[in-house]
């Protein structure tokens, strides 16, 4: 084989001018698809891991004083983050399939329509 051709094949593809405007619109509609899922599942996940930290530190009495009060008040906190960590998954899977079902027609529509263009 001839490595040399290759390459300047390659780089010309680059260059190249490309008509994929219909795979860039394709790839535009699934991030729109999942946007609003990740952005919950980052955020929502982000902030239920600092109020378990929030709790866990109450409860070893790095924030606050050592009492019993405080050690059951952290615990709490702590116990609500582990929960919005366990219900983050789920809310997650429910809002990608949403954006999925808003978005499918369109997407198999131009999907379809690069496949038939390319056959």
């Amino acid at each position: 084989m001839n490595t040399d051709k290759i390459y300047a094949e390659s780089i010309a593809n680059e260059y190249a001018p490309k008509n994929t405007s219909k795979i860039v619109a394709l790839k535009k509609l699934d991030r729109k698809a999942k946007g609003k899922a990740n952005i919950f599942a980052y955020t929502f996940g982000t902030g239920m891991t600092l109020v378990l930290g929030i709790g866990l530190c109450i409860s070893m009495g790095v924030i606050g004083s050592k009492s019993s009060l405080t050690m059951v008040i952290g615990i709490i906190v702590g116990v609500i983050g582990f929960v919005g960590i366990g219900i983050n998954y789920p809310i997650y899977k429910k809002l990608l399939e949403n954006g999925k079902n808003q978005y499918a027609f369109e997407i198999m529509q131009l999907a379809k329509e690069i496949s038939d263009e390319a056959e």
